[in-house]
């Protein structure tokens, strides 16, 4: 029988490979499917490229490929005989062969036990070989096959506590001696004793003294405190305050130098008041946790999970859970979201077989294929079954009903995504917005010249700029895909109630005093809509008129409406830390949308454009000298000059100040000095050019003189591309196409290949989603796009500005760094909350705490 295995093996040893460092195994899911080990037909993993595929979907790789030899892994799930030990460890047969493969979490480890099965099987003719076979397989084959089921999964999660040096327990930790001395730690408020630092705290165990740490090399840290005071008391453990969790805190002993384990640390700390096991408030149902350092949102938590209600399940297609792979809820939301529009579903799902048949070898590496997969694992009904009549009737027996679908894991969609990204390829939690623009950048450069799903996003923004004193417009406009609307805490409908809670807060911060019940603000729609309309100033605008810097104000407008509307609430700020920090507040987001007052208009009558000149590159000191004189003296506002001039600033820059802001205040005076005080000639006299019309350009012009805006990018920019190799020509088309942004150009370059220029491609030129909020974004771009255009611009779809609210992501927690999301999206006339894994018919669905709300097009009709 040997022989007869050795020689069967013969023709297709050359595509058997033994796996090697850095080759990734997949062994635990297919790349077409959610097809696991666990799955009926099982997996089947090649033994040439190491890509797992389901049954249906191996057939297709043998196809394209020719390799014939596959490993199938099967794991057979049964529950454990009546009367078997609770708690027991899973009982593995063939230990060996899945040794790296993950439990399935959905099954519980006390309740079932696995059998775990491996053959290999020769194409086209399906012929088996039951594992282990040393004896009589080939030696490279055997080596091959157990290198392939000790393979860790290509996946699974690296243990980074293995690289760490392992921490001791304090020899101090069981014979502690702590100071009666009265003292309590309130949960929050914490400040030095000596200094008023109130970050890097540490409290001492002995007598409860709040000290900070050491200094750092980059300036944070704390002032050295804490171990001042071990040298004075010789007390000799501390702990870290925003550290305590239900789980521990990070304990460092001055003796000993070290950081240590204190198996006493609940006792030690309720000493002093502070009850770790009351911490668990923290955890919600799903084990994520709130930020440490801020007061946990309870009732937040609760409202947007629609916690305490007694929630319906509800399965098939649509009604697909997706997995938290830890800190990964803003993917699933996002991907809920996303494939409930049809023109998503029609892409990826829709052309599911044409995807797959033309997929790369490596169909892990390919983002169609990916979107695909996971597209039809939410909609295809497959994985969101509900529980067997006898299944029910056994568990309600048993008092311990607790079915819910499996839902299905996006760490292929996850990885890939992610990859080379800073922070989408960590495992942190990360902000929604910023991964669904990030999505949408991926699905436009991945549909050039194909349909593209993220049309439905795409709008165009009127941008309107006037010059405070020429009273000049020009208007250009850009792409969009997403509106930031501003939240005016200062429209509170309970304004009162905020300031006395904020009253409170600072009292309790003093005094040492836990922090009064937080207070929600209460902010109307409308006046968010109000502030997002309200024009606004722009950071160092140069006016064409005038041939200098001057105030200019800008407003935005829609040039056209998208199918689909995303508004995100601008729900966070950065802390003093640079850590996002949300607002807690609550706005009534309508159900019904109209937005066709915000339509673009263009030009109007009696309305003078700027002149289409660009700032000039190099402005020599001569050239102010010589300006000097060359014009009548400006009429200036000498009052609101003095009173600027009162304030301390330079007489000559408040006279510059009123004059570029038009005479329009001292207050608007002063924000330009604000804007202009760094900057080297601040305090020089005021220098004004010709106001004669300088007419347009030559080569002859001084060096200094302003350009027609109509001219070449700047030559420093096309060099720097040049220099990487790119033809000049394509540089400069690069540079026009993105507003002379360097970054967005090369992007540009790589997805608009020379060779193939053309219309539908130029179509595509400026399709980068810009993150700025729509009414501040400080976009001065002069290139104009129309949807008019035959040739160029952007494809956008434009139709009447009423929307209707399907669809919301909610965010828990204090930061976009932690906490959790949920979304909630409606359905046949019904609201449904996806979390995670979990699908349930909404009973109240919190739109006033969402995030980001997604509106689709109402119909004319």
């Amino acid at each position: 029988m040997a022989a007869d295995l050795g020689e069967l093996l013969v023709p297709y040893m050359p595509t058997i490979r033994v796996p090697k460092t850095g080759d990734r195994v997949f062994k635990s899911e297919c790349t077409f499917s959610f097809d696991s080990p666990e799955s009926e037909g099982g997996l089947y993993v090649c033994m040439n490229t190491f890509l797992g595929f389901g049954r249906e979907h191996v057939e297709r790789h043998y196809r394209k490929t020719g390799q014939s030899v596959y490993m199938h892994l099967k794991r057979h799930v049964k529950e454990k005989a009546t009367g078997a030990a609770g708690g027991a460890i899973p009982r593995r047969r063939n230990g060996k062969v899945f040794l790296d493969l993950e439990l399935n979490r959905d099954f519980n480890g006390e309740d079932y036990e696995y059998e775990d099965e491996a053959k290999l099987v020769i194409f086209p003719d399906h012929f088996e070989i039951p594992l282990p076979n040393i004896e009589e397989l080939p030696a490279l084959v055997t080596i091959a096959c157990d290198a392939v089921l000790n393979a860790p999964s290509a996946y699974k999660k690296q243990e980074a506590e293995s690289w760490e040096e392992e921490i001791q327990v304090s020899r101090h930790a069981r014979s502690l001696r702590q100071l009666d001395n009265g003292v309590r730690i309130p949960p929050s408020g914490w400040k030095c004793q000596k200094c008023e630092m109130r970050e890097n705290l540490w409290l001492n165990l002995t007598d409860g003294t709040v000290l900070c740490g050491k200094w750092f090399f980059d300036g944070s840290g704390g002032n050295g405190h804490a171990l001042e005071h071990y040298r004075e008391t010789n007390h000799p453990l501390a702990v870290k305050l925003d550290t305590i969790t239900p789980d521990g805190a990070d304990v460092y002993s001055f003796e000993e130098e070290e950081a240590v384990l204190d198996p006493n640390i609940s006792d030690h700390l309720a000493h002093f008041g502070i009850d770790m096991l009351q911490m668990l408030q923290k955890r919600t149902e799903n084990g994520h946790h709130t930020d440490n350092n801020a007061r946990p949102r309870v009732s937040e938590w609760e409202v947007i999970q629609e916690s305490g209600m007694k929630l319906k399940a509800v399965y098939g297609s649509g009604y697909t859970g997706v997995k938290n792979l830890g800190n990964s809820c803003y993917l699933g939301t996002v991907m809920q979201v996303l494939f409930s529009i049809p023109d998503f579903q029609r892409m990826y799902v829709g052309n599911l077989q044409r995807i797959y048949d033309y997929s790369p070898l490596d169909p892990s590496q390919d983002f169609a294929t990916q979107m695909a997969k996971l597209g039809h694992g939410l909609l295809s009904g497959q994985f969101s079954k509900p529980p067997m009549k006898s299944e029910l009737i056994e568990q309600v027996m048993k008092e311990e009903y607790k079915h819910q679908q499996k839902g299905v894991s996006p760490r292929m969609l996850k990885a890939l995504v992610g990859r080379g990204h800073p922070e989408f390829s960590s495992n942190r939690q990360q902000d929604a917005h910023e991964f669904l623009l990030h999505i949408i950048n991926l699905v436009e450069r991945n549909s050039a010249g194909s349909e593209n799903p993220s049309d439905v996003f795409r709008f165009l923004v009127e941008e309107r700029v006037q010059c405070c004193q020429s009273r000049r417009v020009r208007y250009a406009e850009r792409v969009d895909y997403c509106i930031q609307l501003p939240t005016p805490i200062e429209a509170a409908t309970n304004r009162e109630e905020l300031l006395a809670y904020e009253a409170k807060r600072k009292d309790a911060e003093e005094n040492m005093k836990a922090p009064p019940e937080p207070v929600r603000a209460r902010i109307p729609f409308t006046a968010c809509l109000q502030a997002f309309t309200e024009p606004e100033n722009v950071p160092d605008f140069w006016s064409s008129a005038l041939q200098a810097k001057s105030a200019g104000v800008k407003t935005s407008r829609f040039a056209s409406f998208p199918e689909y509307l995303i508004v995100q609430v601008k729900k966070f700020t950065f802390g003093v830390d640079w850590v996002p920090k949300k607002l807690d507040l609550a706005i009534d987001v309508p159900d019904f949308l109209d937005l066709n007052r915000l339509r673009a208009t263009g030009l109007q009558a009696g309305e003078e454009e700027l002149p289409d000149l660009m700032p000039p590159i190099v402005l020599p000191e001569d050239t102010r000298d010589n300006s000097m004189g060359s014009v009548d003296s400006p009429e200036i506002d000498e009052v609101a000059v003095m009173q600027l001039a009162e304030m301390g600033f330079p007489l000559e820059a408040c006279r510059k100040a009123v004059y570029y802001t038009g005479n329009m205040g001292p207050e608007m005076a002063f924000n330009w000095i604000i804007a202009h005080m760094e900057e080297p000639d601040f305090a020089e006299p005021l220098a004004l050019p010709s106001m004669m019309d300088p007419g347009p350009s030559t080569s002859d012009s001084p060096m200094g003189a302003a350009t027609p805006l109509a001219n070449s990018p700047p030559e420093e920019s096309i060099a720097i591309l040049t220099s990487m190799g790119f033809p000049r020509t394509h540089s400069i088309q690069a540079l026009k196409a993105t507003n002379n942004n360097l970054e967005r150009a090369l992007d540009w370059i790589f997805t608009h290949p020379e060779e193939e220029e053309s219309d539908v491609l130029s179509d595509m030129a400026d399709t980068e989603p810009n993150d700025n909020a729509f009414s501040n974004a400080n976009s001065h771009s002069d290139s104009t796009l129309s949807p008019d255009r035959e040739t160029s611009g952007p494809r956008v779809k434009d139709g009447p500005g009423r929307y209707e609210l399907f669809a919301f992501i909610s965010h828990m927690g204090a930061s976009t760094m932690s906490g959790h999301y949920v979304c909630h999206i409606k359905k046949e006339g019904r609201w449904l909350i996806y979390n995670d894994h979990k699908v349930c018919l909404s009973e109240r669905p919190p739109k006033d705490l969402g995030y980001i709300y997604f509106y689709h097009r109402l119909s004319s009709s």
